[in-house]
């Protein structure tokens, strides 16, 4: 059975933003099975801290410019009619909890009941500033309260809620997502992972090796176990790309680099931890839309013909 292929939508700076739809549209025809962006809200200049709180790590300069993540999703909702359209991830606390919950419920109504809510909680200081909803020390506390007032307005009216940043008097709220909304969580430490299996729906890895992510997939079906957990988790796992239209011959070829025969080798080595999807990131390579797409097309069917 092959695994379902999702694609990240290209949201950087070398691509035009009018050019989405167009892009969307592509990836839909392709045979991609989902859709997805991730949040970068700004790009500090100096930094507080380095990439992924890592000190003196430099930013990636693609950073520079990254389109909002339900507005990419909603360009290609517009275009499109089947795939699924997700978040990978959103760094829910930069947002205030009933908008955000809000907004993700608009967009599934308006598609047809294909969201998926891919929620992270984020390393950088200065988005944390800028978007002013609670303190970059907070953000855990900020994601739970995320997800349950997501629940609550997702939920039948009238709504109520009473937390720290939302109070909701019983309020008739719509639209209604057309089915509750499946919520995913990139959750790599133990406190995040307990998160998860308590509270979310799903899992979004980042590929990290085929053998470390196969190991920390056994960790967490275990940590579930010892919480009692009966119901699956969904899992989706995300890859991001260094494309290069020539194979990458140097023995420093870091995981997804390289040509699309590359790439698919390492997809596929991921795809036997059995996944229910994996997600490709191809962003970072491609000159421009065209490109991009080219690259897509090329990547899906030489994963197909590899039986993925």
């Amino acid at each position: 059975m092959t695994t379902p292929l999702g694609l990240g939508l290209p949201q950087t700076r070398q691509y035009s933003v009018g050019e989405l739809p167009g892009v969307a549209r592509a990836a839909e025809r392709i045979g991609y099975q989902s859709l997805w962006s991730y949040e970068r809200a700004l790009f500090p200049e100096p930094a507080t801290q380095g990439m992924f709180g890592v000190p003196g790590l430099p930013w990636h300069d693609f950073y520079r410019s990254v389109a909002e993540p339900l507005v990419t999703l909603s360009l290609a909702a517009a275009v499109t009619e089947r795939v699924r359209l997700g978040t990978s991830v959103l760094v829910a606390p930069l947002h205030m909890p009933f908008q955000l919950a809000k907004s993700l419920a608009t967009l599934d109504a308006a598609s047809g009941g294909r969201v998926v809510a891919g929620f992270g909680s984020g390393w950088s200081l200065d988005e944390y500033a800028a978007a002013g909803v609670r303190p970059f020390e907070e953000r855990g506390k900020t994601l739970d309260e995320v997800i349950e007032v997501c629940r609550a307005v997702w939920g039948p009216d009238p709504v109520t809620y009473d937390g720290e940043i939302t109070r909701i008097a019983p309020a008739v709220v719509g639209p209604k997502p057309v089915r509750p909304i499946p919520i995913l969580l990139a959750a790599s430490t133990r406190q995040a992972q307990r998160r998860l299996i308590d509270h979310a729906d799903g899992w979004l890895p980042l590929a990290m090796g085929a053998e470390t992510t196969a190991a920390q997939w056994r960790e967490l079906r275990d940590l579930a176990a010892e919480r009692g957990r009966t119901r699956p988790i969904q899992t989706v796992l995300r890859a991001n790309a260094v494309y290069t239209p020539k194979p990458y011959e140097g023995q420093d070829r870091a995981l997804f680099q390289g040509d699309a025969d590359q790439i698919v080798e390492d997809l596929a080595a991921h795809a036997r931890i059995g996944f229910e999807e994996i997600l490709i990131d191809l962003q970072v390579g491609p000159r421009d839309a065209q490109e991009f797409t080219d690259v897509a097309a090329e990547v899906h069917e030489k994963a197909r013909a590899a039986g993925l």
